[in-house]
């Protein structure tokens, strides 16, 4: 049994490592950084609210629509990076296939810009 225990040994010194590294960054950006927020670190950045205010505030649905289209096109983009990987190994029914993937993308795409859900008043 001692023998596949040492065997981990490398794993957890670097796993010490980088718990030391990690440490090692965030009391060192408390010491060396400037810790006095002015006005504009302090002011609403995307979201159009206050940095610090009521928790409880309702959001405008859009912010929310546009969080869930970015993340299905963003999900469905992300599948091209298998598919380029493995281009030459699949064939032209692999490369047919994602051309009617990407048809359905873009169908989709057309849809919602021509519904106004990408734009912003």
């Amino acid at each position: 049994m001692q023998p596949v225990l040492s065997q981990y040994f490398p794993i957890l010194v670097f796993g010490a490592i980088a718990a030391l590294i990690g440490v090692a960054f965030v009391f060192g950006s408390l010491f060396a950084a400037r810790q006095k927020p002015y006005a504009a670190k302090l002011s609403a950045y995307e979201c159009g609210f206050e940095a610090f205010g009521d928790a409880r505030r309702r959001f405008d649905v859009r912010f929310y629509l546009v969080a869930i289209l970015f993340i299905i096109f963003d999900v469905e983009v992300a599948f091209l990076f298998p598919w380029a990987v493995s281009l030459s190994r699949i064939g032209l029914l692999g490369f047919f296939s994602m051309l009617g993937f990407l048809g359905v993308l873009t169908v989709g795409f057309i849809y919602e810009w021509n519904k106004g859900a990408l734009d912003w008043e």
